[in-house]
């Protein structure tokens, strides 16, 4: 444009009759002066066509930059042409080319309306765009992406339209380009990463018929008699039955028909690749999208917040090239809630604290779960026959209303008292009083519900139980070799509660069904759980990471359908891994016990669990059957019947995010540097030791080889954790027990807290780098989550949420209003959100929890802020849902 400009004031030199003030006449006299010395020149020449950058448009914060298409233009065809060194289409070109322009326009026409002066300021900048360097610490590939196209003036060395004319016109023409830019950079940034999954291949739907007696177990006679139990000599011809089973397909080795061969080196190599590399040759198409996209993203950005990046213990860059994240690993998964991620930017008047909340108008009230309580979906279910009604159905628009509080709440009892009382008030439920209170689950008493310690197996209390499971087999070694439990069908968690007592952490999990609030009871306690079900779908963990799965009477016919179920526990068992049968069919010689177990032994066997013992608990009057999961796949290679099959090698075992259950088994890794082929270090050495299986050619999400990046994080979080977050945030930490890292990457955060009477509940989030295997292998837990949704747990069951560079990235995909209504849903009263994030979006934030009436406790120049949620509550509520 300076340079048609400058053509343009050459052409122009001798006509503006129209001006007839004695300024106007001695700025003609100038500018014809310069037109014929310009004229008589030999360095200038009329332009056949001109190249330049538009003004990058204004983004929100929220917003996505988009790459404008270049817009090729022609213009009339001139006699003249340019020196070569002229024609260059290099940024510096241009630059030189505008500043000279510049300043000759500024030499000669100093005086000249301000119309003219708009033009050069819109010349600078133009310049100073073209100078715009990416941040030094910006990601590893965001090489930025300059908006282009060109544009073009053909104006004749005859034409005296009059200048100010000319001038709106081109203003008027390039804000209609800069609109149309503005709706394609609108109509882009709604695409998210998240929508191009949805697209992918959908999977065959769940179809197998459900054993409909899920609760027989629960109709036998509690306290059944003496005739009923199994004698020492039917437990010992049980294991030798079972143990025939096994010598049976021993003497089938050589003749199997149906070895794993190739099939399964292939397999092993697809699924347990150490860090999940997405190789060149081996990218689905959904895959190159989502990386496309990515790139797209990262190569827009601009970073803002340089005094952040630069701090102590400001935000570190990432490199996620060499990662894959859950949603690539679930790309088959079942096309849903398609509008869930249409959010787009954050329309909210963050600078506007009177923004109006409500009251969740809903059936729930105080105990509204937004994806398990979504009755509008529920209502139109196909089938319930495997419990779809009790899993993860999220409303097509989440809710930005919040829960009331039950009445009379109270500040929670800290722990460890917590684990034997909670105020009624709190959780105002008294029917597992009524139902289970003779098995010392829960009783009432006063204004306190007391947990004496029981269960269904275990009335004389969890800690005889858990003793009982060791001396059954020794090796479980529980705080050592054992660390991390799954707990199926938990009630109100008594059994992980005391696990507490031997270094052992267990994530309890149970419906939201008859049983009233047996969740909520868990984490009021300060003991962890989620509310979740053995249905259709796997559950929201990778493969091979519990060392113990327990069942204790936990209502799952692990004989049905083929043995779905049991094979999805064998998914997520950790090879060499345990899995304690606590139930009637074990202990008890019923007709219906008999034939359940009858089915459970010939399962097991085909799946090659080996039945260590049964084991029978005369104080509880109980028994319990302890299988092991196999290390090799000598056993699946020489197996009568390929029954159950082995899994086809495109089914990934890490893939969890509402994937159907698939009847079938992987492969046990073999290779040395393959997860699941080794047993972690004993705990607590697993901790702080790299995972064997993370090598130094892969990169590190912050950049450093894997286990360099492993350990300096480590180091990074215990820092962090002992200087700031234990000193400078105004959080009394005596007071928390229940937390979770919205945002986890090695469970750095989780590790640091390790000497503290504290759980954390580690989310990786579904499109982040998939992470939570190494989690799992130091010895902590967590779970696959996508913030544009709300959590599976009950209102108010967490006392601090911790937030590392959460916002900024979620925002790009929902409204922000509606994270922040689901963390005041999580959050007790009293309880604390510490944020570390870009200053921007701190702002963000700290505007929103103002509208909520959090008290802000701090915010430092590191850019973290902590704040402090009240028992503040609207007091109108919103349309029903």
């Amino acid at each position: 444009m300076m340079a048609s400009g400058k053509a343009r004031g050459i052409k122009r030199s001798s006509a503006t009759s129209s001006y007839s003030s004695a300024t106007t006449i001695v700025i003609f006299v100038g500018l014809s002066i310069l037109g014929l010395w310009l004229l008589t020149s030999n360095s200038f020449a009329p332009l056949q066509s001109s190249t330049t950058r538009t003004k990058p448009i204004a983004h929100s914060h929220h917003s996505k930059p988009s790459i404008s298409k270049v817009l090729p233009v022609h213009e009339e065809d001139i006699p003249l042409e340019l020196p070569d060194d002229h024609i260059k289409s290099t940024d510096r070109g241009r630059s030189d080319d505008v500043t000279e322009i510049h300043d000759e326009k500024e030499d000669s026409d100093a005086s000249s309306g301000s119309t003219d002066k708009a033009n050069e300021e819109r010349g600078v900048d133009q310049n100073e765009e073209q100078q715009t360097k990416p941040e030094p610490d910006q990601t590893a590939g965001d090489d930025g992406v300059k908006t282009e196209a060109k544009i073009s003036d053909e104006v004749g060395i005859a034409d005296h339209e009059d200048i100010k004319e000319l001038r709106e016109k081109e203003s008027l023409e390039e804000q209609e380009k800069q609109t149309a830019l503005e709706t394609q950079t609108s109509e882009e940034s709604s695409i998210t990463q998240k929508q191009k999954v949805e697209q992918t291949t959908i999977v065959e739907t769940h179809n197998t018929e459900s054993n409909q007696n899920r609760g027989v177990e629960e109709k036998k006679d509690e306290d059944g008699s003496q005739g009923n139990l199994i004698t020492d000599e039917d437990q010992q011809r049980r294991i030798d039955e079972h143990q025939q089973h096994e010598d049976d397909q021993v003497q089938q080795e050589g003749q199997s028909k149906d070895p794993l061969g190739a099939t399964s080196n292939d397999q092993i190599q697809h699924d347990e690749a150490p860090i999940h590399s997405i190789e060149d040759g081996n990218e689905t198409n959904a895959q190159v999208k989502n990386q496309k996209i990515k790139q797209h993203k990262d190569g827009n950005k601009i970073k803002k917040n340089q005094e952040t990046n630069g701090g102590t213990f400001g935000k570190r860059k990432e490199s996620n090239k060499s990662w894959s994240t859950q949603a690539h690993q679930s790309d088959n998964q079942k096309e849903r809630r398609k509008a869930e991620s249409k959010g787009g930017s954050n329309d909210t008047d963050s600078s506007d604290y009177g923004y109006t909340w409500q009251l969740c108008n809903v059936t729930a009230g105080a105990d509204y779960i937004p994806c398990l309580d979504n009755e509008k979906v529920i209502s139109k279910l196909h089938s319930r026959k495997h419990h779809e009604h009790r899993e993860r159905h999220c409303p097509e628009k989440p809710p930005n209303c919040l829960v009331p509080l039950p009445q009379g709440y109270k500040p929670r009892i800290d722990w460890p008292q917590s684990r034997d009382k909670i105020w009624y008030s709190n959780v105002p439920h008294t029917l597992l009083a009524e139902v289970k209170g003779h098995q010392n689950w829960v009783k009432v008493t006063g204004e306190f519900l007391t947990f004496p310690g029981g269960g269904t197996q275990f009335i004389h209390g969890a800690l005889h139980y858990i003793d009982f499971i060791q001396e059954a087999v020794p090796d479980i070694t529980w705080g050592k070799h054992t660390r991390v439990v799954l707990d199926v069908g938990c009630g109100v968690a008594s059994f992980g509660g005391y696990l507490f007592d031997r270094d052992v952490l267990a994530i309890s999990f149970a419906p939201k069904d008859e049983h009233e609030a047996q969740v909520q009871f868990a984490l009021e306690r300060g003991i962890p759980a989620i509310s979740a079900v053995m249905g259709s779908q796997r559950l929201p963990f990778p493969s091979r990471v519990f060392d113990v799965v327990h069942c204790a009477r936990c209502r799952v016919p692990w004989h049905a359908d083929g043995g779905s179920l049991l094979l999805e526990l064998n998914r997520v068992l950790r090879p060499g891994g345990y899995f304690v049968w606590s139930a009637t069919p074990v202990y008890q010689t019923l007709e219906e016990d008999v034939q359940i177990w009858k089915e459970m032994s010939n399962l097991t066997v085909s799946m090659c669990w080996e039945l260590v013992t049964i084991k029978r608990d005369k104080t509880n009057s109980i028994g319990a059957a302890i299988y092991q999961k196999p290390d090799s796949n000598d056993c699946y290679e020489h197996r009568k019947q390929n029954d159950p099959p082995m899994c086809k090698p495109d089914d990934d075992p890490n893939a969890a995010w509402y994937i159907p259950l698939q009847s079938c088994m992987h492969p046990i890794p073999i290779q040395e540097s393959e997860r699941g082929s080794q047993w972690p270090e004993e705990w607590p050495d697993r901790l702080h030791t790299p995972p064997y299986w993370l090598n130094k050619s892969q990169t590190g999400i912050y950049g450093k080889p894997a286990p360099d990046d492993f350990a300096s994080d480590y180091v990074h979080w215990k820092k962090v954790v002992s200087t700031v977050y234990m000193k400078d945030l105004g959080i009394s930490w005596s007071n928390v027990r229940n937390i979770m890292d919205l945002r986890a990457v090695y469970g750095g955060f989780a590790a640091a807290l390790k000497d503290h009477k504290v759980w954390v509940m580690n989310v990786v989030n579904t499109d982040s780098p998939d992470t939570l295997p190494i989690i799992y292998e130091r010895g902590l837990f967590g779970i696959y989550h996508d913030w544009c949704e709300s959590f599976s747990t009950y209102p108010r069951t967490y006392d601090l949420l911790h937030a590392d560079h959460l916002f900024s990235k979620v925002k790009e995909r929902c409204k922000l209003e509606i994270v922040m209504a689901e963390i005041d849903r999580i959050v007790r009263p009293s309880g604390k959100l510490i944020v570390r994030d870009e200053s921007g979006t701190i702002e963000d934030v700290k505007n929103l929890l103002k509208s909520l009436h959090w008290e802000v406790l701090s915010k430092n120049q590191e850019g973290i802020l902590s704040a402090q949620k009240t028992e503040w509550r609207p007091t109108s509520y919103a349309e029903p849902s």
